[in-house]
């Protein structure tokens, strides 16, 4: 039986995904564990989004929500099946978050990636934890990010904006 070129191209297209991270999958240590075969594929910045923290104070955890005039900087990851099936247990999906396909440029390229964007409903905002906010300062550190960016979302959240 020959292979079908077409079927064959086709599968090969989806074995890889981009995926958008801008919480604590952006700390390299956390993402090596869950996701051992995703490598980084760069970083950008998110125009007309804002990182914002939703759930029960003390526990609540980041979303990225549309906001004109705000901007999120985030790891872009290529993400294997089985990174993104691990991805999918850790982030709730589909229940505490859904998976949307965002455009983005990376590196002078037009790309659909998959961002987790939190399921609003019945999730107000919050305030994180301590060692969650450590983990995601992690992540800012080490991509050379703006910090202020994550103390304003824990802020505004913690004022329930």
């Amino acid at each position: 039986m020959k292979n079908n070129p077409a079927k064959t191209s086709n599968l090969n297209h989806h074995a890889e995904r981009f995926y958008i991270a801008y919480g604590s999958n952006l700390n390299l240590t956390q993402m090596a564990h869950r996701c051992p075969t995703a490598e980084v594929a760069g970083q950008i910045i998110l125009k007309n989004w804002r990182l914002m923290f939703r759930g029960a104070n003390g526990s609540a955890v980041a979303t990225i929500e549309r906001s004109p005039g705000y901007y999120v900087p985030v790891l872009v990851w290529k993400l294997r099946p089985q990174d993104e099936q691990a991805l999918d247990r850790y982030e709730g999906w589909p229940y505490l978050y859904r998976k949307e396909t965002l455009r983005i440029i990376l590196n002078d390229r037009q790309i659909s990636a998959m961002a987790y964007i939190m399921n609003e409903e019945n999730h107000p905002y919050g305030i994180p934890s301590t060692g969650y906010l450590e983990t995601i300062m992690t992540g800012y550190k080490s991509a050379g990010f703006d910090e202020n960016i994550l103390h304003q979302a824990a802020d505004e959240s913690m004022k329930g904006v």
